[in-house]
């Protein structure tokens, strides 16, 4: 069975009004990040492609920023006042496009084209072909020299539009990226904000076993930035913490959020087969069911045993 429309039954979220009280915000990340992964699991097993263990690890941050943090909406897409994100890890562009979807941003329907020939949905994604996307990102390393470079001329403008980045952990293990946080710090760039996703997996092993990160609190403080450590799946946190940057004024902010690849399903969470793989018909029906009866991806932490 190929990706066709009944397979794109995700509703359409939005952003709550800006007077909604934080739990009434936090109720509605977990609703939206609890959809954008039944639907996501959708794409990659009828797509038959995709980087669902990624994807997984990543969606309660990506669910948090539009879902409340980013001043960003359908209308102001091409406000030079907005709030930029830049997915660098590009591989999960999955998870981009069913959070986009889920606030607006692209029809549900056009998810049902992911990664078919002459799709805008490519499976990394294209500023040119996707509302929303701030920058062509794949090639790993280089979406936060291209968020420096977005910081940067925010400061020339003095303007007080705001610079998110999303980078894996793996992915920090490119020097272009320690070259960019160089020039971040030495041009105070304080409205950016690099969150990595610590999941601590990557292609076919830890990072640890690859190329040591640790210690990277203290790395990233060695290179000018506030850092600051979350639980990248408690959106109470992610709320507080990215709603509040700057933290230092002068400087950037370097936000680690411990995530789980493949979080909440137990059989996928923090296992590194779930990088690149398609979940077959039982492994599909197992995760859905999971998601559909975990209702929270914190509630699914506790499920596991997992510290909140």
């Amino acid at each position: 069975m190929s990706l066709a429309a009944e397979h794109t039954t995700m509703p359409v979220l939005g952003r709550l009004p800006i007077h909604a009280g934080r739990a009434e915000q936090i109720a509605h990340i977990a609703e939206a990040a609890q959809q954008i992964r039944i639907q996501d699991l959708k794409l990659v097993r009828y797509a038959g492609a995709g980087h669902i263990g990624g994807d997984f690890s990543a969606i309660d941050i990506l669910a948090t920023l539009y879902g409340a943090v980013l001043d960003i909406s359908p209308a102001t897409v091409n406000d030079p006042e907005r709030d930029r994100f830049i997915l660098s890890k590009g591989h999960v562009a999955g998870a981009l496009y069913t959070t986009l979807a889920a606030f607006g941003f692209l029809p549900v329907e056009e998810l049902a084209t992911f990664l078919k020939p002459l799709s805008a949905l490519n499976g990394h994604p294209n500023r040119n072909k996707v509302a929303g996307v701030e920058a062509n990102t794949g090639p790993l390393g280089h979406g936060l020299p291209v968020a420096v470079g977005h910081a940067l001329s925010a400061k020339l403008d003095v303007s007080l539009r705001r610079t998110y980045v999303l980078v894996g952990d793996g992915e920090l293990q490119e020097g272009s990226n320690w070259e960019a946080m160089m020039a971040a710090s030495q041009y105070e760039l304080d409205r950016l904000t690099v969150i990595v996703d610590r999941n601590r997996l990557q292609q076919g092993a830890t990072t640890e076993e690859t190329n040591d990160l640790d210690p990277l609190p203290d790395k990233a403080t060695a290179f000018g930035f506030a850092v600051v450590e979350v639980n990248g799946h408690d959106h109470g946190e992610l709320l507080d913490v990215l709603s509040a940057v700057p933290f230092r004024p002068g400087k950037p902010t370097f936000v680690i959020a411990h995530t789980h690849k493949g979080h909440p399903i137990s059989f996928m969470s923090n296992n590194v087969a779930w990088h690149h793989r398609v979940p077959n018909e039982a492994e599909f029906q197992q995760a859905l069911a999971e998601l559909e009866t975990v209702g929270t991806p914190r509630h699914a932490m506790h499920q596991n045993g997992e510290a909140p």
